[in-house]
C-alpha cells in the first residue's frame, strides 16, 4: 500500500503570519540586517495582494543582504522560532502533521521562505529535506545570491516537482497545502490539493474545482511545550 506524502506551504499555512516577517523585526531589533536591506518589502507586499506580485522579488531582495554572518541568521532564527513562530503555529496543521507523522507518511514543507528560518519548524516537528530558498555564504558571510533559485510560485512547482521525481513519488499520491494564490500551479499538480485560510483568489479556484478548504484559527500559543 503506497503511503500519502503531504507538501505543506508554510506561511499564513502552518505559521499565522509569515514567517519571514517574524524574523526580520527581531532581526532588525538585533541589528543583523539594516532597514536599507529591507526597505523594497512593503510595496513588494501591496502588489502580492493586488494579484501582481514580482515573482523575482526574493532575487532582488537578496541582492542587498551581503556580509552578514551566518551564524547571526541561525542565532536570530532561533530567537525567532521559540518567541514568535512556535507560538502562531495553527493547531490544525501541527495535528495533520503530527497525525501524518505517526502514520509513518512523509511530510515536507514547501516555502519560499529561507531554510535558516524555517529549519527549527522542521525540527520541531522531526521533519527532513524541505524546500526552502537557501542563502550563498563565501567564508560564512552571505554573498548577495541564492544557492538556486528562490521557491515563488511557479519555481516552488518546479522543485516540488523534482523532488518527488528523485524521491519516486507520484503526484497523484500527494497531498500541498497552501492559503496562496501564487501555489495554484503546485496545487493543480498534485492528486490532493488542500485550500488552508485561502485568500480570495484561491478561494475562488478552490471551490471551481471542489478542492478541499480548511479554516485554521486555533494556535499552540506562548504557553505550549511539547506535542
Amino acid at each position: 500500500m503506497i503511503k500519502p506524502v503531504h507538501i505543506f506551504d508554510v506561511d499564513l499555512t502552518v505559521v499565522r503570519k509569515t514567517s519571514a516577517q517574524y524574523f526580520i523585526f527581531l532581526a532588525l531589533k538585533e541589528k543583523v540586517i539594516k532597514f536599507s536591506h529591507v526597505s523594497r518589502l512593503p510595496f513588494d507586499w501591496i502588489k502580492y495582494k493586488l494579484a501582481k506580485p514580482d515573482m523575482n522579488f526574493i532575487e532582488n531582495t537578496v541582492k542587498k543582504l551581503t556580509n552578514i554572518n551566518k551564524e547571526d541568521l541561525e542565532r536570530v532564527s532561533q530567537i525567532c522560532f521559540e518567541k514568535k513562530i512556535k507560538p502562531n503555529v495553527y493547531k490544525g496543521a501541527a495535528q495533520i502533521i503530527t497525525e501524518a507523522k505517526k502514520k509513518g507518511e512523509t511530510v515536507i514543507f514547501a516555502t519560499s521562505s529561507f531554510d535558516f528560518i524555517i529549519k527549527p519548524l522542521e525540527i520541531f516537528f522531526n521533519i527532513e529535506g524541505s524546500i526552502a530558498s537557501e542563502l550563498e555564504y563565501i567564508n560564512g558571510k552571505t554573498s548577495g545570491n541564492l544557492v538556486g533559485y528562490s521557491f515563488f510560485g511557479e519555481k516552488k512547482k518546479i522543485a516540488a516537482q523534482q523532488w518527488m521525481e528523485k524521491n519516486n513519488i507520484n503526484p497523484k499520491d500527494v497531498s500541498f497545502y497552501s492559503d496562496s494564490y501564487t501555489d495554484i500551479p503546485l496545487l493543480e499538480y498534485c492528486g490532493y490539493p488542500v485550500a488552508v485560510n485561502p485568500d480570495r483568489i484561491l478561494q475562488k479556484r478552490a471551490k471551481q474545482y471542489n478542492w478541499k478548504i480548511l479554516k485554521f484559527k486555533k494556535t499552540l500559543g506562548s504557553n505550549y511545550i511539547e506535542i
